[in-house]
């Protein structure tokens, strides 16, 4: 199928609107027709998530047992070995991962970290890997020296509406988030930048999330959507789940807004039907993490995603290849 779509980043929010709330299954054709002009749709992208120091965050996001202002009983460690980071690197290899993803629970780096971290950078690249990292916000002087490293993403999600931001963080500004994306792509990095959903937002702050990222001046490599999990002693902790087809027309929102992304579905997945997933997979995402944590969180042993991946006919990603067309 020739690629006919456009790239915008002029989206406007009654084009998303109606983009969004279109019957479901012409939605599903929309998107599904837009995955397949710059994807193969029978390939998935594999990565795999490591927490390189856990908990003790001084952010408050409500939906994290990592803040130390939340009440989930979270021990926080420090930053752990280089040596163990390329040991677990190696093993995400060897298992289908082509991409390694690295995550700190903080606000953001101090300078007495930055020598470990380039150094699990160029470690986890010479495994042939691809490389990102999710460490907070970042300041002109740890971006270049992540840059150096060979740094190919960094992870650094917005999460939420602008309009809704301040009912989950408060600690940090929806344009701090923003701020530290313009910061990373001018640096030549590419950005991977997603959200959450079922945080009790409204339909419209599911769709301007996307919005957001879908007129930066350049869209996101890699666009997550997180389900949340509702974790004990948080304040998300009782929220009502969100409808399965609202998550699904998210997926589809997203993929059409961004047709070059990596659409990656994320945390939730343990709690998400085989056919879920696959309707998720036709609406366009095609990138998961592998493992059975992602940070502090469940996800579906490997095992699982094989089985699946088996009944659906889909296939990883081969290193280094985008899946692009």
């Amino acid at each position: 199928m020739l690629d006919r779509s456009p790239i915008r980043t002029d989206w406007t929010r009654e084009e998303a609107e109606t983009i969004y709330n279109q019957p479901f299954m012409d939605l599903l054709y929309e998107a599904h027709t837009v995955h397949r002009q710059h994807f193969d749709p029978n390939q998935v992208q594999k990565s795999k998530l490591l927490s390189i120091k856990t908990g003790g965050c001084a952010e408050d996001c409500a939906y994290c047992s990592q803040s130390a202002r939340n009440g989930a009983k979270l021990s926080a460690s420090k930053l752990i070995e280089v040596e163990r980071v390329i040991a677990e690197a190696r093993k995400a290899k060897e298992g289908g991962a082509t991409r390694y993803c690295m995550g700190a629970a903080w606000r953001s780096p101090k300078d007495r970290d930055m020598a470990s971290l380039t150094a699990m950078v160029e470690g986890v690249k010479a495994l042939g890997m691809e490389t990102c990292m999710t460490l907070g916000m970042l300041d002109d002087d740890q971006v270049i020296q992540l840059k150096g490293a060979g740094l190919d993403y960094y992870n650094h999600n917005i999460d939420t509406s602008e309009r809704y931001y301040s009912e989950i963080i408060t600690t940090r500004t929806f344009a701090d988030r923003i701020d530290t994306l313009n910061r990373v792509r001018e640096a030549g990095i590419k950005v991977c930048a997603g959200g959450i959903v079922g945080m009790g937002e409204q339909q419209m702050d599911r769709i301007d999330m996307l919005l957001a990222l879908a007129t930066l001046e350049e869209h996101p490599d890699s666009v997550p959507v997180n389900m949340l999990i509702p974790i004990a002693d948080t304040p998300l902790a009782d929220v009502k789940p969100l409808d399965p087809i609202e998550f699904v027309r998210t997926i589809a929102l997203a993929r059409i807004l961004m047709p070059r992304s990596h659409v990656r579905l994320s945390a939730g997945r343990t709690d998400m039907t085989d056919e879920l997933q696959a309707m998720c997979f036709f609406a366009g995402a095609n990138s998961i993490f592998v493992g059975d944590t992602l940070l502090t969180a469940d996800n579906p042993e490997e095992d699982t995603d094989t089985m699946l991946f088996n009944r659906l006919g889909l296939s990883a990603m081969d290193v280094g290849c985008d899946g692009a067309r």
